[in-house]
This record gives C-alpha cells, sequence and structure tokens, in this order.
C-alpha cells in the first residue's frame, strides 16, 4: 500500500475518509495488517505529506491512532493528549490539518479504561500527590462528571458504568468545543468539506465504536 498523494487526496471524500478508519480497525481487529514499505513511505513522502484524516486522541500507550486504525505513514494527522479534549492549540493543529493541508475528516477518540478521566473521578487522591499541572489538566474534566453523574452516585474510577458515561459524553463535549470554538472548521463542516466524528475504542478487544 502507498503513501497518499495530493491526487488521491483530493478524491477522497469526508464520508470515504471515515470509511478507511472504519476497514483499518477491522483488519486490525482481526490481525490482517495492510501490506506497507513503509521505507518506501518516508522515500515517498520526503516532500510533502497529504494525510486523509485528524485524529484526537489519549496519550494512552494502547491507543496509537495509527496502529488501531491500521494506517501508514502520512496517513493521518495524530494529536495526542490526556483525556482528549481540546483547547485552542488542539484547535489550531485540526484547522493546519484540515483548512492547509487538505485532511477530510476528524475523529475525537476516547477509549475505556481511561486513566485521565480515572484520575478526575479520583481527584482528592490525586490532588494530595502535589502535581500543580496534572491537577490542572483532571480539573478540566469536572463540569462534565457534573453533568453525568446521577443524585448519590459514588463517585469512583471503581464505578466503571460512571467512568464509561463519562467517556462518551467527554467525547461528545470535545466535538462540541471543536464546533463552537472553530469556525474553520465549523464553516468547512457545514460546506461538506469534512465530517467530524467521534469513536471509542475498547482497551479489551480492539475494537472501535463510532459515535456518528
Amino acid at each position: 500500500m502507498k503513501a497518499h498523494t495530493y491526487e488521491t487526496q483530493s478524491t477522497i471524500t469526508p464520508e470515504k475518509a471515515l470509511e478507511f478508519l472504519q476497514e483499518g480497525n477491522q483488519r486490525f481487529v482481526n490481525n490482517l495488517k495492510a501490506n506497507r514499505d513503509l521505507l518506501e513511505q518516508v522515500n515517498a513522502t520526503r516532500e510533502g505529506q497529504w494525510p486523509f484524516a485528524v485524529v484526537l486522541s489519549c496519550i494512552d500507550s494502547r491507543t496509537s491512532a495509527e496502529l488501531i486504525f491500521d494506517q501508514g505513514l502520512g496517513d493521518i494527522f495524530s494529536i495526542r493528549i490526556a483525556g482528549n479534549f481540546v483547547n485552542q492549540d488542539i484547535l489550531g493543529s485540526m484547522e493546519f490539518g484540515c483548512n492547509v493541508a487538505g485532511s477530510k475528516l476528524i475523529v475525537v477518540l476516547g477509549h475505556t479504561k481511561c486513566g485521565a478521566l480515572k484520575g478526575s473521578l479520583d481527584a482528592a487522591q490525586i490532588e494530595g500527590l502535589g502535581m500543580d499541572n496534572l491537577n490542572h489538566l483532571i480539573n478540566h474534566f469536572t463540569p462534565i462528571i457534573n453533568e453525568v453523574i446521577e443524585e448519590n452516585e459514588e463517585r469512583s474510577s471503581k464505578n466503571s458504568s460512571l467512568l464509561e458515561r463519562l467517556n462518551q459524553q467527554n467525547v461528545k463535549n470535545a466535538i462540541e468545543d471543536i464546533r463552537k470554538q472553530s469556525s474553520t472548521l465549523r464553516n468547512l463542516e457545514n460546506e461538506g468539506k469534512i465530517k467530524i466524528v467521534g469513536a471509542n475504542y475498547d482497551v479489551e478487544t480492539g475494537a472501535v465504536s463510532w459515535l456518528l
């Protein structure tokens, strides 16, 4: 499988880009990796890159987007931050990926058993460790916890139902933030030039489910 070129990228629709990732995850789950010469792709992309998708995922070591979607060099822009949320710098990266470099799809990829979200549920314990910047990060999810937690429900990472509801809502909120905070990406989506979708990776099975 060869690296994408300007010509191949320009023919990809947002729907086809999504299909590429869906098919790639099916190959990953079935252990049927596409045949790629990565050194050939290094050579093919030395003058430029034409990725067809931007994937925002967690830094979790189990969630490498290139691997779980079975993609090669130059196929996707991979943005990673603990808890897969957006900020201004990440939005700028997405704007570059889509409006400058021509990507057709944005995926916000959450995952089961997310450590960042577990930390937000156990914030009192994490804050006791005295890591100022980590405390700042996990407090980002407090408003989302308040959205999904039920009255008298246990706020704990051991509460698997709450953790998964938080994971799903966090992905949905990130998509809303992209649309609200970036007029560039919102306009591209409204014009049908890109799609913005959510997804969830299961760390036990390797399968990606889609929030379309």
